[in-house]
């Protein structure tokens, strides 16, 4: 039953937060802060899952060469401005090509 009770207030949650979203003052929303704020927090977040599905397996760190090799490359396509497309085509193949050569 606790895993109810879990699902229905983070629901309740998410929706408060939304409401929140619509019903906020735009003297707030205009604040420069908050600008900063909203335009830095998608990425925060977008980094901290990659580090977690990189990194991580179950609670404990594990250094996955594989995993490893697949961020740097798309980091490398990154930086080479390739296309989103391109660039999850080199990740996947690199990670998928160090698991069949056995590393």
């Amino acid at each position: 039953m606790t895993v109810w009770v879990a699902v229905i207030a983070t629901g309740i949650g998410c929706y408060a937060l939304k409401l929140a979203g619509l019903v906020a003052p735009q003297r707030l929303l205009d604040d420069d802060r908050v600008r900063r704020f909203t335009a830095l927090v998608p990425v925060a977040l977008l980094t901290a899952l990659v580090a977690v599905q990189t990194l991580a397996h179950g609670r404990a760190l594990e250094l996955n060469g594989p995993r490893l090799a697949g961020l740097g490359a798309t980091v490398v396509a990154l930086l080479l401005r390739a296309p989103f497309l391109v660039v999850l085509v080199v990740a996947a193949a690199v990670a998928a090509g160090l698991r069949v050569l056995g590393a």
